[in-house]
């Protein structure tokens, strides 16, 4: 271990951020966790040498607790915490700040621009609209083939926005049909700006992910979505790895799209995959550690230690990672989705009960692990499960 070396997390909330503090815990990183809030799962960890809450704005207070505490790294997970680091770098002196460049960022946060730069390199992108002031949305909505997805194409930009105006952030939200679309639209008039609308594309979704150094990948690892919360696509409730074998040309391309980005660290290529047309369509690129690294993690695919080992510690020796094939589940998404299934009257009750002993078969599945869960780090869900039924106990006497 290097003298001196303390690295942080910014952002030790969500299964994401206890993944990337285990992976460093596990290879003897000492690991300073910084928080939204006390009750934050990585303070929990066994490989949390330190915590802390995260001051606003960072850059009132991350220069001088960095140069207090002698913070050697620091690597972000959420988008809004990469865009500050990014700008913070000149000041964070002896700290490696482990974030994509602001040019490189910008690129990825806005799905438009990352679609159209995509186009030009022959890559499938779904058919989508942005709605602008003063045109014929009900026609440009009769038109359209449904269902649609409607998401911001750059969250970071809208968000104060939205909060300003009182209108809660949809990460995505469905129609089907003009109507339930013009409905959508609706809520934002009052901004004068709209989202992106995007026409479905069948099949799975396939994610691949890459370690990117100098333009080539240095860590590859991808998998499949087998159950997602919503159910018509959002995070992961339940995932597959695959084979590198498969989809290995697809895996050419993405390869290809983040070199020509000229990325450096780990992104996901996110597609949706159609094994009936082996038609591949890109939806988006995620420039951060991706809401199923828990599952690259179990399998011996280490983004986080590979990330910090290579830009952090500047250590650029090839070692070959063999994945191992598994499964990982998040809980809470996947009773939620079992839930929806459950009480939908169309579904008929074989369908019902076929869908209950999937989900319960689950938990005696040997290869699945679990995104909070970890047996040799059991306090994290634990401490949630304390938490959680805390707040629950508080809002039941408000």
């Amino acid at each position: 271990m290097p003298p001196h070396e303390l690295v942080a997390v910014l952002g030790a909330d969500s299964p994401i951020g206890l993944t990337v503090i285990r992976e460093l815990g596990r290879h003897g990183v000492p690991v300073l966790a910084l928080g939204g809030s006390a009750l934050s799962l990585g303070r929990h960890s066994r490989y949390t040498r330190k915590f802390a809450t995260i001051g606003k704005p960072l850059a009132d207070w991350l220069p001088s607790f960095v140069a207090e505490h002698r913070v050697s790294a620091i690597m972000a997970i959420s988008e809004h915490h990469l865009i500050e680091l990014a700008k913070l770098a000149p000041q964070l002196v002896g700290c490696k700040v482990l974030s994509p460049a602001s040019e490189q960022l910008a690129l990825v946060l806005d799905k438009r621009r990352t679609l159209e730069f995509a186009e030009t390199l022959g890559m499938s992108v779904p058919d989508s609209w942005q709605p602008v002031p003063d045109s014929d949305f009900a026609a440009k909505a009769a038109s359209l083939h449904y269902p649609v997805a409607v998401k911001w194409p750059s969250p970071p930009d809208i968000l104060d926005q939205l909060n300003a105006a009182g209108i809660a952030f949809e990460k995505v939200d469905y129609a089907t049909d003009a109507s339930q679309l013009l409905q959508i639209l609706g809520r934002y008039d009052r901004l004068n700006q709209w989202p992106l609308v995007q026409t479905w594309c069948p099949g799975f979704g396939l994610g691949q992910m890459l370690m990117m150094q100098d333009g080539k990948a240095t860590l590859r690892f991808q998998h499949q979505r087998l159950r997602e919360w919503p159910p018509t696509g959002g995070v992961s409730s339940l995932a597959r790895s695959l084979p590198l074998d498969r989809h290995a040309e697809q895996m050419q391309r993405s390869e290809a799209l983040l070199a020509a980005m000229d990325w450096s660290g780990p992104a996901m290529v996110e597609y949706r995959y159609d094994p009936q047309t082996h038609r591949y369509w890109l939806m988006e690129v995620n420039g951060r550690f991706w809401g199923s690294l828990p599952l690259a993690s179990s399998c011996g695919a280490e983004f986080a230690w590979e990330y910090y080992r290579r830009f952090g510690r500047e250590d650029r020796t090839d070692r070959e990672a063999r994945s191992r094939d598994g499964r990982s589940r998040f809980v809470a998404p996947d009773v939620k989705h079992l839930w929806v299934q459950l009480t939908n009257k169309s579904a008929s009750l074989s369908q019902k009960l076929r869908l209950s002993a999937q989900f319960l078969g689950e938990f005696f599945n040997p290869k699945t692990r679990y995104y909070v869960w970890s047996a040799d780090d059991p306090k994290p869900f634990f401490g949630d499960l304390i938490d959680s039924t805390r707040r629950r106990s508080r809002k039941g006497k408000s």
